[in-house]
């Protein structure tokens, strides 16, 4: 590993400042490899997951990889531009812009659940940016680790982008690293380790975390419609996405209708004998979710059960009412097929919910209400927010993704994401012939005292005598900075 860095910032320090074609072109290339390796990424996924349909592959991960290659490609020209600034009325006549520079080589360091999103993605946005980037893959990912490592070897050197592979340790080794930047996607516990790391080298980072995020439904919403949308949120990867539905508020008295909705839609969106619904990653994360749903029972929770596919660690959707504070679904993010169903009075008891909790990567309103969705968007925090449906700012690229809080920080998408993978470097151009003599010492010039007037109005004068200042003796040991 440091071995690639090293590689890597040599060949950046010979190309600092990619132009825009030699950006375009790798870009170009980038989407190209998708399309060649589309299919061989969804095999090596279905390989990875025990069990993941090549169509929701297809949806999920592939696609919206090429549409944010897309949305880079179509505004690259004018990001790159010089930003024009203003100039304070002091230095008029002088000019001010900012450009954004390649920060240089940049980690990635890639989750499981999204193994070719949550890799290519970022690093599109690295390379848009003019950098070179070093990739680490999951290692519950193999298959669809290889299939990166083969494509992104088709097209690109290892000193412009390099995979790297392993388990824990080697993925603590890549994070402290001393990168010019870092983008990490994963737990908040984790993020934590990820962020200590990257503070030994001052390494700026990106953190996507997660966590629990609300699905509210209102009492103006069609409760048909929200249960489906919601069902999808908790079916679509068996629920393992960083900004699905975790649990759901709803009005009081529809619970129960809610519930059985629910399960009703998940059943139609993945009936059994079908092959399109996905497994769990593994058997250590189908046991969790049991001891989840368990923990809710020992408490008093009421389990429903979906008619959906089971088999392998293939679970279906289950949706649990009666939940309490001291249920470990309601502190733990849950990252599966498990929705939990909160009710409330008035809607002053939804942002009461909302806001004792952490701040969640993502939050979902389903209503016509305006009023209440005012309400939603000043009085709580979320990193991003999806109205009558789940998840799709996402995928919409011109938005920024990130979080807030313990969901995380920083993004990816957009113009912000090209911003904060790009140093912002200020640029000050003074004329030849502007008088900035006039500003020297000594102080108390005619222009100096009109321009003190000018903008601070009448001063306080200055003190008659100044307090004393001691010699410094001509012996005294040199400063030490």
């Amino acid at each position: 590993m440091e071995n690639l860095l090293a590689a890597q910032r040599a060949a950046f320090g010979d190309m600092p400042y990619p132009s825009l074609v030699m950006r375009k072109t790798a870009l170009r290339n980038l989407r190209a490899a998708v399309r060649r390796h589309a299919s061989h990424l969804a095999i090596a996924a279905d390989r990875d997951f025990g069990g993941r349909a090549h169509a929701e592959t297809m949806t999920v991960d592939v696609l919206p990889s090429v549409l944010h290659i897309n949305h880079l490609l179509g505004n690259l020209r004018r990001w790159m531009r010089p930003s024009r600034r203003h100039v304070e009325l002091l230095f008029l006549g002088n000019r001010a812009s900012v450009r954004y520079q390649p920060k240089g080589v940049v980690g990635v360091v890639v989750p499981w659940n999204f193994p070719i999103y949550l890799a290519l993605g970022p690093l599109a946005t690295a390379l848009a940016a003019g950098n070179r980037c070093m990739i680490k893959t999951s290692e519950y990912a193999p298959h669809t680790s290889a299939a990166l490592r083969a494509l992104l070897a088709d097209v690109f050197a290892e000193d412009e982008v390099a995979v790297v592979e392993g388990d824990a340790d080697v993925a603590r080794q890549f994070t402290a690293l001393p990168f010019d930047h870092l983008v990490f996607t994963g737990s908040p516990e984790v993020g934590r380790h990820v962020m200590r790391a990257a503070a030994e080298h001052l390494t700026p980072v990106t953190l996507e975390l997660g966590g629990k995020s609300p699905a509210i439904v209102s009492r103006s919403a069609d409760l048909s419609t929200a249960a489906r949308r919601i069902a999808h949120g908790k079916t679509v990867n068996a629920g393992q996405i960083c900004v699905a539905p975790d649990y759901a508020l709803v009005p009081e008295g529809d619970a129960t209708r809610f519930a059985n909705e629910v399960l009703t839609q998940a059943a139609k969106l993945f009936p059994v004998g079908g092959d399109d619904y996905t497994s769990v990653i593994h058997a250590r994360a189908h046991r969790r979710m049991q001891e989840l749903l368990d923990n809710a029972r020992a408490h008093g929770a009421q389990v429903m059960r979906a008619d959906m596919p089971e088999n392998g660690n293939r679970m279906p959707l289950h949706v649990v009412l009666g939940v309490t504070p001291r249920m470990r679904i309601a502190q733990e993010e849950i990252f599966g097929p498990i929705l939990p169903v909160f009710t409330y009075r008035s809607f002053d008891d939804v942002i009461e919910h909302v806001r004792a909790g952490t701040r969640p990567l993502a939050m979902y309103y389903f209503g016509k209400d305006k009023a209440e969705t005012e309400t939603l968007m000043q009085r709580t925090h979320a990193g991003g927010v999806t109205l009558n449906d789940w998840g799709w700012h996402v995928l919409n690229h011109d938005l920024p993704f990130g979080g807030t809080g313990t969901s995380g920080m920083g993004n990816y998408h957009g113009a912000e994401g090209f911003r904060e993978l790009s140093h912002a470097k200020a640029v000050f151009a003074e004329r030849q012939w502007f008088p900035i003599e006039l500003f020297h010492p000594p102080y108390g010039t005619f222009v100096q005292r009109l321009a003190l007037r000018l903008f601070l109005g009448a001063t306080p004068s200055e003190p008659a005598h100044r307090p004393h200042q001691p010699a410094t003796p001509t012996h005294a040991p040199a400063r030490q900075d």
